[in-house]
């Protein structure tokens, strides 16, 4: 299935989760933010969360400062 990640498309197997996709982009247990579809999805639910054709997913990385 296709969906749009960081505004490129991108190609996943079908019932992948939030988590799945982490795994595979390497980002697993990183600090960073996931919206999908304009709904920011809170860490306790990205093993839940499945992906479905054409979603829209913004993966934010949070950067410590002061």
């Amino acid at each position: 299935m296709q969906i749009t990640l960081n505004g490129e498309t991108h190609q996943l197997e079908e019932g992948q989760s939030v988590a799945d996709l982490l795994e595979q982009l390497q980002l697993a247990g990183k600090r960073l933010a996931v919206e999908v579809n304009e709904e920011i999805i809170p860490k306790s639910r990205h093993t839940t969360q499945r992906l479905q054709a054409n979603d829209r997913v913004e993966i934010v990385h949070a950067i410590g400062g002061g």
